[in-house]
């Protein structure tokens, strides 16, 4: 899929792999497997910003950001590791999980998008996560229907 599909069908929480499709350097070749690294490997999709002109006539295409981890000491989150893409991005994506039903989405909007904070198993669990990790504009949304759209409907419609 093209980074404009999942933009188009891929719901919130879905966990994503994305590659080149160049083949995996071997190990001691370090510079050549990191740069390989960075444009190959899997991440949660936390946002969908759609794409926006600015006051200078500039225009910005929409992306999706990746959630790929978090790096942390002491059990303290210190970093917090995304990557965005453009739709325009020339890497192949596939859908590698879906968020179940049931499970409970933490969200909060700003404008016309909507990020991502954390998916829980279950309502309990999305509440005991908040009250730890408080956003002000914070809201649930429960995972209904976990089958995204076909691709080629999704980019006809």
């Amino acid at each position: 899929m093209s980074a404009q599909q999942i933009f188009t069908c891929a719901p919130l929480g879905a966990l994503l792999r994305y590659s080149d499709g160049k083949p995996k350097p071997p190990a001691r070749f370090t510079k050549r497997l990191a740069a390989w690294q960075r444009s190959n490997g899997c991440g949660r999709l936390v946002r969908k910003d759609p794409g926006r002109s600015g006051a200078n006539g500039n225009s910005f295409p929409a992306t999706i950001t990746l959630h790929e981890g978090d790096f942390s000491s002491a059990g303290v989150i210190l970093v917090v590791m995304h990557r965005t893409y453009s739709v325009a991005s020339e890497l192949k994506f596939e859908i590698a999980e879906l968020p179940r039903p049931g499970m409970v989405r933490v969200v909060q909007i700003f404008g016309d998008t909507t990020e991502l904070l954390h998916l829980a198993e279950s309502q309990e669990a999305a509440e005991l996560w908040l009250a730890k990790n408080p956003y002000h504009l914070a809201r649930f949304e429960v995972v209904e229907d976990a089958t995204p759209p076909e691709p080629a409907m999704a980019l006809a419609a």
